[in-house]
């Protein structure tokens, strides 16, 4: 083994501090999912669904449009004073936030701290720059752990601010949550900055214009769509099912963070895993397993939440007639009997009862009086036909966490292809990636609210999943299929 491919102990301090103030960063970047929920469910903020949609969203477009920079800034100077000047930068907005007021302001400290956002694309390149290529995979996989940043905010932040409001007594209280955030960002800052070694790549001296140069590669833009999906959905559910537990479910908010931290630990924590499985069976490989499972969880998750009544199989008469008796079990036409089904209640109390399939029931009403006269082919009881699907909740949380872990294995599948095509350019490769990624936590909470405020179904969400899921697939299938018809070598391939 040569030089370059050993692992020193500064690196692995360097991972440590790396995915601390990430973990720190992203639950950080997540705190309106949890807050905004508050505030509106309390009534202190009359904000509808596509104004919950743009606060939830507007963090991680701060987080998304400046990870180009963030990116280049780091392979230029080194991630010690990028990353450390970053947390203490945003932890001025993050504070601001506590006086908010009004749908703007709340707007505008969240475009602020939003830049907490940008530390993926820092981490990754300092994360790199420390590692050898064979254990590439496992270390960027062990920074992306600090995903479960996510899960502490949804499962913590709910508590501290029925803490600091009193249980609601004081619902001003909540102003405290955004400053205990921005000490936390502060403190954090100041011990990178005394406790971390600066390193950059070796070839760190490239114009701008170098370095942008890989960005004409069709690669790193379906790298990009991949991570839309894996990362940026990610970003969009860990915030977007608070709500979606209290609305479809009726659960309080404390209870819906905790739900919510099960779909986001799982994908945070596992995503080393998804390193290991990159460096051991090839990123290709992972990354078809990723959308394929994406694909068939998403469209079982598409089915809602409903109860309907819908026109069912009638009774005609057989000849015209007089209508001589009618019973809950049979109407009698002439001299002919006609058999009914009656109304058994099976779904009366469906709301308490424990169903994972869907159920039905099906019964007769009669459409005639007795002593009526009726004609051949009339229709004399019209079929009625409940469909009950309880979309359990607990059948809806196992797929959830699923689907989030199997993002999870992806986001690290993704990455694992960047430092092996662009060795010298994982920032700027890996910033814009990250770009796509956090474009993807931005714009779908926004599209999210206007799919349910179009279609009333909050199911919708998980609609788009599958297309978006089913796209990603495909493109990968036709990519792989053509680098195979140029001969590409397999060990690429593996990558690939």
């Amino acid at each position: 083994m040569d030089n370059s491919d050993k692992i020193s102990g500064k690196a692995h301090k360097a991972l440590f501090f790396n995915t601390l103030a990430f973990t720190i960063c992203f639950g950080a970047w997540m705190l309106n999912g949890v807050l905004v929920t508050y505030l509106v469910d309390n009534q202190i903020f009359d904000w509808g669904p596509v104004e919950i949609g743009w606060l939830l969203g507007i963090p991680v477009l701060t987080g998304a449009i400046f990870r180009l920079p963030a990116g280049i800034l780091t392979d230029k100077f080194g991630g010690k004073y990028v990353y450390g000047l970053l947390l203490l930068l945003c932890a001025i907005p993050m504070f601001l936030l506590s006086y908010a007021n009004s749908f703007f302001s709340f707007a505008l400290a969240s475009f602020g701290f939003g830049l907490t956002g940008v530390s993926f694309a820092i981490g990754i390149a300092f994360t790199s720059v420390w590692y050898p290529a064979r254990w590439q995979g496992r270390a960027l996989g062990i920074f992306g752990a600090g995903n479960a940043g996510a899960a502490l905010t949804t499962l913590f932040a709910p508590t501290l601010l029925n803490m600091l409001t009193g249980n609601g007594a004081n619902l001003e209280g909540w102003r405290t949550l955004p400053q205990i955030y921005a000490g936390g960002l502060a403190l954090m800052g100041v011990i990178f900055l005394l406790f971390t070694e600066n390193k950059k790549p070796e070839a760190n001296n490239k114009t701008l214009r170098e370095l942008l140069a890989p960005l004409k590669n069709e690669q790193v833009w379906r790298f990009g769509l991949y991570y839309f999906l894996v990362f940026g959905c990610f970003v969009a559910f860990s915030q977007w099912l608070v709500p979606y537990f209290v609305n479809v479910y009726y659960l309080p908010l404390v209870t819906a963070g905790f739900l919510a931290a099960m779909f986001s630990f799982p994908s945070g924590v596992i995503r080393a895993l998804g390193g290991w499985m990159s460096d051991k069976f090839g990123a290709r490989s992972v990354m078809y397993w990723v959308l394929g499972l994406s694909v068939i969880v998403s469209l079982m998750l598409i089915v809602p939440k409903m109860d309907i009544y819908s026109p069912g199989k009638g009774i005609m008469a057989k000849r015209a007639g007089t209508v001589t008796a009618i019973t809950p079990e049979s109407i009698v036409v002439g001299d002919v009997v006609y058999s009914l089904n009656s109304k058994e209640g099976k779904l009366a109390n469906v709301e308490d009862q424990v169903m994972i399939w869907p159920a039905k029931e099906i019964w007769h009403e009669p459409t005639v009086k007795l002593n009526d006269q009726v004609s051949k082919k009339q229709l004399i009881a019209k079929g009625v036909t409940r469909i009950y699907f309880q979309a359990n909740i607990w059948v809806f949380a196992v797929l959830v966490i699923i689907i989030g872990s199997v993002w999870g294995i992806g986001k690290a599948a993704v990455y694992k292809h960047i430092p092996t095509f662009f060795p010298n350019e994982v920032g700027v490769v890996g910033g814009m990636v990250g770009v796509l990624g956090g474009l993807g936590g931005f714009l779908c909470p926004i599209i999210f609210g206007y799919l349910l405020e179009g279609t009333g179904l909050w199911t919708s969400c998980w609609f788009f999943m599958f297309l978006l899921s089913l796209i990603c697939l495909f493109w990968m299938i036709k990519a792989i299929r053509k680098k195979e018809r140029e001969e590409v070598p397999k060990h690429i391939l593996d990558y690939h």
